[in-house]
């Protein structure tokens, strides 16, 4: 089969490609991303001389050119990974999120109806459930729970949401969305908070912290995440929602005091600083219907793999400090 994977030079994105090219050889890859500010060539360039991958410059919402490149490649299947993601960036500019998140994925599905792709999968977010109150462990996201975003970032991605579900309905196109947590791994771009904390307090700036720390994130592996993605992409029943979590809730501060103690720098440098507007208290995911229909399940639990990953940012310094310094923009050349 050959497979589009759309923002695939990105953290969740790039990190994919390494999981599926090296794991399907008899599959082909084309790898697609605009290298906007958070897509980096370097995620993938040691992939570049694999038989069954291809790096390919371009953007979702350029119509004329999706509709070329899907008739020249004739895909099989298509992942979008591709968007905007950070939410305080969505907060000072939300016009780009939804030009990207909802024209970009309108494009994809147009071309993908009209190339006869065999599965069409969105990647979401759980931010498109809202947030759930600190007081109550007992409370999870199912797929059944109402959508109710906070943040034009998180609107935008449950638009998408929705229009992936009326392009089903209304026109039969063989689609599937996964809503994942909050992703943690290599490769993800210095402005998520696991990023920031290692590159400031490796400098022993100051580590900002939103309002008190108390708000919880459930935090999964990049890695498991993908091989997720790549179940119902597989196997997953079209036209359905697969929630993807790591069973790892941890507050922020938490978050931040267990880097520090893995880098060996003082609490000290924790600052707190003025809380994110509409910040969310709480995710939290149910798996139950991925691990039961598809035999999903985690192979990281929270401290091992946040001890690999900042001995990977530790071991790949070159990597942050070509991001902080620009020079990762140079990295492609058309």
């Amino acid at each position: 089969m050959k497979f589009l994977i759309t923002g695939g030079a990105g953290f969740i994105g790039s990190n994919y490609c390494h999981y599926v090219v090296d794991k399907y050889p008899e599959d082909k890859f084309v790898c697609l991303d605009a290298l906007t500010y958070a897509g980096n060539y370097n995620n993938i360039k040691s992939l570049e001389n694999k038989e069954n991958f291809k790096f390919v410059h371009g953007d979702i919402t350029d119509r004329d050119f999706i509709d070329k490149l899907f008739r020249e490649e004739q895909f099989d299947v298509v992942i979008n990974f591709a968007a905007e993601s950070h939410v305080d960036n969505s907060i000072k500019n939300p016009g780009i999120f939804l030009t990207t998140n909802i024209i970009g994925t309108q494009v994809l599905m147009d071309a993908s109806l009209k190339y006869n792709v065999k599965r069409y999968h969105q990647v979401s977010t759980d931010e498109v459930y809202g947030d759930l109150p600190l007081d109550r462990p007992d409370l999870l996201f199912t797929e059944d729970t109402p959508i109710h975003t906070s943040s034009p970032y998180s609107s935008s991605k449950a638009g998408a949401d929705l229009l992936v579900g009326a392009y089903y309905r209304t026109f039969g196109l063989p689609v599937t969305i996964s809503r994942c947590s909050n992703n943690y791994g290599p490769y993800q771009f210095p402005e998520k908070l696991i990023p920031v904390i290692f590159s400031k307090a490796m400098k022993d700036e100051h580590v900002p912290v939103y309002g008190t720390g108390e708000n919880i994130r459930d935090w999964i592996h990049v890695h498991d995440h993908n091989v997720g993605v790549d179940l119902i992409v597989r196997n997953g029943k079209v036209g359905e929602v697969y929630n993807l979590g790591g069973h790892s809730e941890r507050n922020n501060l938490t978050v931040v005091k267990t880097i520090l103690k893995q880098l060996g720098k003082s609490e000290d440098l924790i600052e707190f600083v003025e809380d994110r507007k509409g910040h969310d208290l709480r995710y939290a995911i149910d798996s139950t219907k991925a691990e039961k229909e598809l035999g999903w399940n985690r192979t990281y639990n929270f401290e091992d793999g946040i001890k690999e990953t900042i001995d990977w940012y530790l071991n790949n310094q070159d990597w942050v400090e070509d991001i902080l310094n620009g020079n990762y923009k140079n990295a492609y050349k058309d």
